[in-house]
């Protein structure tokens, strides 16, 4: 650990001298104040006292071509302490960045306009109140639940990396950009960021640098009410470069931080910053005052009168400035991004199978023959566990997209998530295609939203009931519509003797509740295929492939319907024989073949049965009404929903008068037989329970 400068503390003063790079500083934080007074809302106090770092990163570092925001080979930025927000839309104003569409195209609009600013937390506004991807060009990912950009920053991290391993080569240098990641006391003290960390530090991310705002400041107080560790030793500990800036208005110390950071090749960079939050207002400067809400109109005009600014000036941006700013970071970027598009064009023509390769990376397409030789399984009644299927499958992807990277959380030989034959990705090896993510099962989500957003196709693998652990990850990569594919095994009481800590039972609901999340358990091994062929066609959201640990029936595809209807969420697996049936079993994953043979019993006595597989409630939602109905016939109301999981949310199915056969209670430590015959997942409860429901609707 080293530090820049020897002060023991930041200067209260901003240090104003008439520069060009002052009065960018100074309209930084001065729109960042406006904005939050405007909206009544927001947190001026961080934008305030990083405005130095953020222009000095921005204008002299950050390799970026505002007219061409999507260049594959710029620096990211990441905002993990999104709460900050003002500060980077600010800067994007600046930079001049121009906003493109969802295919890359220019909109000829500004990405954060002067009006955008003016409209900050509003309805439709570019500015809202945390980043969102997608939403705002410059943004690279939504931020604001603190460390998560942390852990998306390192799969960034991972990505360049990987990608410079697979697409350089000793004439051409594709990929070598830098990943920079603002941070706060609150991501320090998130058990996401710390996973993410040691993993960076295990796998030498030289690549990869944050910069640590410490303020000693949180809502409710000073940090000491919480939190007084030595952060730089911890970052050491996690074999990280670490260096102290003790002023975040020295901006040439933080910019002798970025020349080291820069210079070094082994580690990934820790600067930790100290600033004092709020830089400028009379009362509020140094406090939790100053972290949120509006801060009013007399401490604002205080802040803009220790700046020399115009104090009753609203929303000021001198020309000059933007100028300025727009210059530094473009007339750096732009000859950059223009080389290496001449680069590219001659790569092109020695390696046209590499270029053509990233190409379809960069447009999220499949290669030519992507699914051709997939396995197909022959009829079995032993059958074979969703899961050992599923790695035959993501193997056989993995045989045809190269850019498909993944592993698990510690559990590759239980999850069967491991490519065969294919190297580790390691700090030796950074273009290896399987990750040991350890039991970071939170930081591994965060770190394969990063990848994601990178042009890779991450999957993550672990047991089912730890989705709880990566819950928040999942459903920041259905807000960025990212599409990764999240794998989970060992999905219900199957798992039997490991008891009911390693049973699932409500996180097939919970995952379910996520929007625009593809929730998917198949019900054999063909219905496996098609599940992955599913999440592999997937380009606006992510997947959760759910399988089993226990053998699952091979079904007999020439006897029910062909697996790929799987394909619409839900399917008619067996029809009755003529006219309307008298019940409709519905079923998800293991219990599919329970209802088959539950069908199969209640035919005996001439019961005319429909057995519906409804692998994904998501795409079975996204049919039209008449496929719905087809499948589900609204007169036919004796229904019985199969599946060992929560009852919650199967009622639109059933409806009022159908029943279900679910789990109401946590499981328990049995042979999986015993379980079964415990909780009525057996084909005589499945009879009874079918027979009561056309009871109830005669």
């Amino acid at each position: 650990m080293s530090d820049i400068d020897t002060a023991a503390r930041p200067s209260t003063s901003a240090r104003e001298d008439g520069s060009l790079d002052r009065l960018a500083i100074d309209t930084i934080r001065t729109l960042a104040m406006d904005a939050v007074q405007k909206a009544n809302s927001g947190h001026p106090g961080t934008p305030m006292s990083l405005a130095p770092i953020g222009y000095t990163l921005w204008t002299k570092y950050l390799r970026y071509d505002p007219s061409t925001p999507d260049w594959p080979n710029r620096d990211r930025f990441v905002l993990s302490v999104g709460h900050a927000s003002m500060l980077l839309y600010a800067l994007i104003h600046l930079a001049g960045i121009e906003q493109i569409d969802a295919d890359g195209n220019k909109t000829g609009d500004e990405a954060v306009s002067l009006d955008d600013i003016k409209q900050f937390r509003q309805l439709s506004s570019r500015t809202p109140g945390h980043p969102e991807y997608r939403m705002t060009t410059g943004v690279e990912t939504t931020t604001g639940p603190l460390g998560q950009g942390c852990g998306n920053s390192v799969g960034m991290a991972i990505a360049a990396r990987w990608l410079g391993a697979h697409f350089n080569r000793d004439d051409f240098t594709l990929f070598d950009n830098n990943v920079y990641v603002f941070c706060s006391d609150g991501d320090m003290m998130e058990g996401v960021a710390c996973e993410a960390a040691s993993l960076a530090g295990h796998l030498k991310l030289s690549n990869l640098c944050w910069v640590y705002d410490s303020n000693h400041i949180t809502i409710e107080g000073g940090t000491d009410l919480a939190f007084d560790e030595d952060v730089g030793k911890r970052f050491e500990a996690y074999g990280w470069n670490v260096i102290h800036v003790n002023d975040a208005e020295d901006t040439d110390a933080f910019a002798r931080a970025l020349d080291r950071f820069k210079a070094n090749d082994e580690r990934p960079t820790f600067i930790v910053v100290h600033s004092i939050i709020g830089m400028g207002f009379p009362t509020r400067q140094g406090t939790h005052k100053a972290h949120s809400d509006a801060p009013g109109e007399e401490e604002i005009r205080g802040a803009k009168k220790s700046y020399g600014w115009p104090e009753d000036a609203q929303f000021l941006v001198p020309e000059e400035a933007k100028s300025h700013f727009e210059d530094q970071i473009a007339g750096r970027g732009r000859p950059l991004r223009e080389a290496w598009e001449q680069t590219f064009a001659k790569y092109r023509e020695h390696y046209p199978d590499l270029a053509q390769e990233f190409e379809l990376m960069k447009q999220g397409k499949m290669p030519e023959n992507w699914d051709a030789e997939l396995p197909v399984f022959d009829a079995d009644a032993k059958g074979i566990a969703s899961r050992e299927a599923s790695g035959k499958v993501l193997n056989a992807f993995a045989a045809r997209v190269p850019w498909l990277v993944g592993g698990a959380a510690d559990l590759s030989p239980s999850t069967k998530t491991d490519v065969k034959d294919a190297p580790s990705l390691e700090a030796d090896t950074p273009g290896g295609r399987n990750m040991h993510f350890g039991i970071r099962e939170h930081g591994m989500g965060s770190v394969a939203n990063g990848m994601a957003a990178s042009y890779l196709r991450p999957y993550t693998g672990t047991f089912m009931v730890f989705s709880d652990y990566m819950r928040p990850p999942i459903r920041l990569a259905a807000i960025m519509e990212l599409p990764v594919i999240f794998v989970f095994t060992h999905d219900s009481i199957g798992v039997g003797e490991d008891g009911p800590t390693h049973q699932p039972i409500e996180q097939l609901t919970a995952l379910r509740l996520i929007p625009d999340l593809d929730v998917i358990r198949p019900g054999d091994a063909n219905e496996t295929r098609e599940a992955w062929k599913a999440a592999m066609t997937a380009t606006d959201h992510p997947t959760c492939l759910i399988f089993s640990r226990q053998p699952l029936p091979t079904l007999d595809r020439t006897r029910y319907a062909p697996a790929d209807g799987l394909q619409k969420g839900g399917y008619v697996l067996s029809k009755e024989d003529g006219g309307e049936p008298d019940v409709i079993l519905i079923a998800t994953g293991s219990e599919v073949g329970l209802a088959v043979q539950g069908a199969e019993a209640l035919a005996e006595d001439g019961t005319k049965v429909r057995v519906v597989s409804m692998p994904s409630w998501h795409r079975f939602e996204n049919q039209d009404k008449a496929y719905r109905d087809s499948v589900l016939p609204p007169p036919v109301r004796a229904r019985v929903a199969i599946e060992q999981g929560g009852e919650i949310g199967w009622d639109r199915y059933v409806g009022f008068d159908g029943e279900t056969i679910t789990m109401s209670t946590f499981g328990a430590s049995a042979p999986i037989a015993k379980l079964q015959e415990k909780f009525g997942f057996t084909i005589e409860n499945v009879v009874k329970v079918a027979r009561r429901a056309m009871e109830n609707v005669r």
